[in-house]
Order: structure tokens, then sequence, then C-alpha cells
């Protein structure tokens, strides 16, 4: 959501942030825009992509060895030239970029317009911006002290980064609740939302604290927190491959990180499950194991794609370890009152580790006593820093805005977690220990089992792409994965899409059923295979279209469904890991066939980092 590019040193600017906005493209935008200081300050800004912005600025003058840059997502104010970033201040020597929501910006703004500030956008940001340049004025103040007096002041969470004409040789950036990562280089330095802008660079990074303040000059970073104490830079080496952010010769980033899953499922497993020596090595669950193990509870948290992993980990958390296990939306639960108690255990899921409700949600955990475990994707993410412990899905980068890839990590991570502490708690067998990690040391190749079908599903959704409604229906295990294959439909083709328990659907959704309504089945054997099995032979004495995700070997649901997805056949409790693959073929063709461009959906962000 929005992104943040930033550059000083020996190098052209313009060319370093142009080429960053349409990495952070993935992120979600509306609006694009840079700053750039030559001859003075030059800004330019255009509704649109970032190729409308380039092309805008065909014929400009665009030399300058420091600028900033900025796609926007909009919050305050509507689409338009005039909301897009960066903002000017009202003397015309300040430009600022900025992501997040300030809160208390009306009460900023109608203090500044007494002052006789006039405003040129509808945005929280050029209030901010002009409430800095009020401090400097009348406190005769330098840039960098009236940016930490008007922080004191906000409230909201953001990431600003500010240039000045007066200075051209200094960037001035904050942090609060938004990612930012600097890069540090010879005689240069990089600002951006997140490490994708700067691999190419550089490999060595910062990432900002909240609170923290940041004086870049091409030859030298400081730190300093609010009160403006000096802080020693952590440097740190980034993990991460250039090609590993580039479609690599697919189509899509959403359809290479779909078949990039044996891969990063494998990638996952490394180092940790030993099918020979029959161990699990996770050096955050081992050094944790009391608290995991003696855990009144665990409680969930998440948020789209992520809160349906959780809800399948509920499953398996019960199932092996027996314990009471609770999976909330962290929107919810962070302005609930929840009853929070020590020895507590809460696991906050998230791709981004930047997911603004769930930050927000582990610190009210946190302060009531709660011990915090977190599973995320990206290396040095504000979840990953704030959690007592956590474990690294290492999904690698991923571009398209639908989650694909870090699901399956996220399940085989916590299915991991659920077996170590189980094993340890003795509240499974060794027999069914070993059996399972025999299972997920086999999902890379069962994975790769699956891709093939990707022709066939290509022309199942060319035959349901005119649908306007779905309906997705699995039980057990296969639940979440019917919800998650429902928002995998709605998020890439714009159907409406919901996803029920099969046992739910006579209860209300029944009703929707005729002729024209896909119905897809996660039907996958298990344990409740008869039962779904029943509820197929209900949909089609309905006439209801009928498709099935099920196990080879399975002949009786061909029977009664026209169009099926077969995937090898697994154990209940990680089938989910191989299920959901054709569901996210099948939304990603049908989005495609429809002419959409399923890495960026409308209205979508990668990263949610405002509520």
């Amino acid at each position: 959501m929005c992104g943040i590019v930033a550059y000083i040193g020996h190098r052209e600017a313009y060319p370093v942030i142009l080429k960053g906005l349409k990495r952070l493209e993935y992120r979600g935008y509306d609006s694009a825009g840079v700053a750039l200081l030559n001859d003075g300050l030059k800004v330019f800004k255009k509704k649109g992509m970032v190729a409308d912005l380039e092309e805008s600025l065909i014929g400009e003058n665009l030399h300058a060895h420091s600028g900033i840059g900025h796609t926007r997502w909009a919050t305050h104010g509507e689409p338009s030239d005039r909301n897009a970033h960066p903002h000017q201040s009202s003397n015309g020597k300040l430009a600022m970029i900025h992501n997040g929501i300030i809160e208390n910006y009306t009460q900023l703004k109608n203090e500044l317009q007494k002052k006789g500030y006039q405003f040129k956008s509808d945005t929280d940001t050029e209030v901010l911006l002009n409430f800095i340049e009020d401090i400097q004025k009348n406190n005769q103040c330098g840039l960098e002290e009236a940016v930490r007096i008007a922080l004191k002041r906000v409230v909201g969470a953001y990431v600003i980064v500010l240039i000045d004409q007066d200075h051209p040789d200094t960037l001035i950036a904050a942090r609060k609740g938004s990612p930012l990562v600097i890069g540090v280089g010879k005689g240069e330095h990089f600002l951006a939302s997140d490490a994708s802008p700067i691999i190419e660079y550089t490999k060595e990074v910062v990432y900002v604290n909240d609170y923290e303040l940041a004086i870049l000059k091409p030859d030298e970073l400081i730190l300093k927190n609010l009160g403006n104490e000096k802080i020693t830079p952590f440097i740190q080496k980034l993990d991460l491959e250039l090609a590993a952010i580039e479609k690599g010769g697919y189509d899509h980033f959403m359809l290479k990180e779909i078949f990039e899953q044996p891969d990063t499922i494998f990638d996952c497993l490394r180092g940790r499950l030993d099918i020979h020596k029959g161990t699990i090595t996770m050096a955050g669950v081992q050094n944790h194991m009391e608290k995991l193990m003696h855990a009144n509870r665990i409680i969930i948290v998440a948020c789209g794609t992520s809160w349906h992993a959780g809800l399948i980990a509920e499953y398996v958390f019960e199932e092996l370890c027996r314990v009471p296990v609770e999976v909330e939306y962290a929107s919810e639960f962070r302005y609930r009152n929840p009853v929070i108690r020590q020895g507590d255990v809460i696991i906050a899921i998230s791709q981004s580790g930047e997911t603004a409700d769930t930050i927000v949600a582990i610190e009210k955990a946190r302060e009531q006593g709660a011990f915090i475990f977190g599973v995320v994707n990206v290396v040095g993410s504000s979840i990953a820093r704030i959690s007592d412990a956590g474990a690294y899905t290492h999904a690698g980068p991923e571009i398209g805005v639908a989650s694909t890839k870090a699901f399956t990590a996220q399940l085989a991570v916590l299915t991991m977690i659920a077996l170590k502490i189980a094993k340890e708690k003795k509240t499974i067998s060794e027999e069914r220990y070993l059996q399972l990690l025999n299972e997920m040391h086999e999902i890379p190749e069962k994975l790769r089992e699956i891709l093939p079908l990707n022709e066939q599903i290509r022309a199942l959704a060319e035959k349901h792409k005119d649908a306007k409604d779905a309906l997705y229906l699995g039980r057990g295990y296969n639940f979440p994965v019917a919800l998650e294959g429902a928002l995998k439909l709605k998020e890439i083709s714009y159907i409406h899409a919901e996803g029920y328990a099969a046992a739910e659907m006579k209860h209300g959704p029944i009703a929707l059923v005729d002729e024209q309504l896909p119905v897809v089945f996660v039907a996958t054997r298990d344990s409740y295979h008869e039962k779904i099995i029943s509820n197929i032979q209900e949909i089609k004495a309905r006439k209801g279209k009928i498709i099935a995700v099920i196990s080879e070997g399975d002949e009786v649901i061909p029977m009664m469904a026209p169009d099926i997805m077969r995937v090898p056949n697994a154990d209940e409790l990680v089938a989910p890991m191989l299920s959901v693959i054709p569901l996210q073929l099948f939304a990603y063709h049908i989005g495609v066939a429809k002419g959409y461009n399923v890495d960026k959906p409308r209205n979508l962000a990668k990263s949610v980092t405002v509520e």
C-alpha cells in the first residue's frame, strides 16, 4: 500500500527513483510522482500508472542527484493529480512523501487555516508538511528539529521523507507504523518501502524502527530517536537476488509464484525437517518451548489470506497439540476488549510483516502479558522485530497482490511448529509424528505433480469465466481452503464468490443454487469424504454447475461432477497445501480470460499498512 523511493548520491536520481517506483507497483496505487532538486525544487505528479508519469516527463530537464518518489493508494481525497505525492510546502521550499494516515490532521488543518495557510489538496500529507513548515518558521529552527517537534504532536501512522531546497545534500525521513528500509552504498543512500528497489545497487541495508528519524547525506547516515539521541545504525545483509523480483519468462508474477511453490515449500522445510533423523529444527520454537508447551490457549491473529492459513492451523494445533485455539481477524481483535492472560500465546501471521491491524493487535496483547510468536515472510519486517520469537516462511518476494506461495509456506511453517510442540508434549504418537513428517517431506514433489494441470484448468476457466457468482464448499481442513479459493476468485476476476462450510449449505446458501451457479467443492479424501459426496448430490439435484478438487483414485465424484481437478493423495492434515493450488490456477486463468491485470487487482494493495 503506497510506495516510497528516495535517493541521494552521485547517480542521476530520476532513473533510480523511476525504476524503484516500478518495482513497488505491486503494492497497489492510483497515482505517482517525483520531486527533484534541480536548479531549485521541481515536483512532477500524475494520476494513473508510473508509466503515465514517465510519459508526461519526456523532454523535461530531470537532472538531479537527490530526489524522492511515491506511488499513492488513496486515503484522503480521490485519486487525482493534485492529491498525488509529493506535496510541496506553502513556501515552495519543501517537498514530502508519506505512507500512512495522520488521524488528527483535521485539528492541525484548522489551526493552520486560522494562520492563513491554504491547501491545494485534500490530503493529510499536505497538512503535516505545512505543519512542519510552520514550526520551522515560528521556532527559527532547522528542518530536522521541526520534523521532530511535529511528530511529537502527530497521531497516526507514517513514513515520511522530506527534501529541502535550501539543503540539497540532505534527506530527512521518519517512521512510525509503516515500513522503511535504507540502502547503504558508497557515497550514496537509497530509501524505500521495501528492499526491492534497492537490491540492484547494494546488499547493505538498515531497517528503520518506529519513532526513529534518519538524516541522510551522500556519505553519512545518522539515526536519532524523537528525543534527539543518536542511535547506532544496525547494517544487515540482504538475502535477496534481483531475479527473485522479475517475471522470469512468465506472463504474470502471480503465475510465476504459483509455479514456484514446490521450491518455496522445499526452501521452507530445508534445514528444518530432517526425514532421516525424524527431527524438526526451529530455534524460535525450541528456545521458547516451555511457553509454547504450557500455553493456556493459542490465539491466532491475521488478515485476509493469512487468516485462512490461521483457520487451518487451528485444526492442526487442536488435533496435534490438544490446546484450545482461537482465530481472530486482527482488525476486530484490536478494537475489542479481549480477555488476555499470562500464559496465552499469540501467533501473528502476515506475509509482509507490516500489516497495520496485526501490528496493533499484537502490541495490545503484549501489554496484557501474552507471548507473541510471529510467522512472516519478509525478513526485518515490523512484526518480525516486535515479536518475542518467530519463524520466517522463506517464500521469497511475493509480487502478485493476491497471495499464493506465501499461503502454502505459512501452512508449512505452522504445521511444523505444531508437530514440534506435539512431540515435546507427547500429545502425538511417535508413529503418527513420523508419518506426518514423511507427508510434509513429500509435499514439494506432490506440488510438482499438480502443476501440469495448468492447461486443463485454463480450459475449465474459459468455460466458467462468464459466471456472475460462485459458491465454494469444503469440510474440515478443506473448509478454509474453500474460503481461500473464493477469496482468490473475488480478488482476481471480480466475480462474487462465497466460501462456506459444506454442512452449512442447507442453512441458506442452497437457495442460490440454479443452472447458472458454479459450485466448487474441495473434496479430497478425508474423514468427511462420504458427507461431502452427499452435499454434491444435493447440488446436482438442483442442477448447479459442479466443479470439484478431488484426490487421485477417486472414482465416485467424477460420476457426479463434470469438471474435476485431481491432486495427489495426502493426509488430510497436510492436504490443504495441495488442494489450494488448482483453486489458485482457476482464479488466475479466469482473471486472464476476462482481460484483467491479475498482478494488480483494482482497489487492492499488497501490504495493508493503514487500517
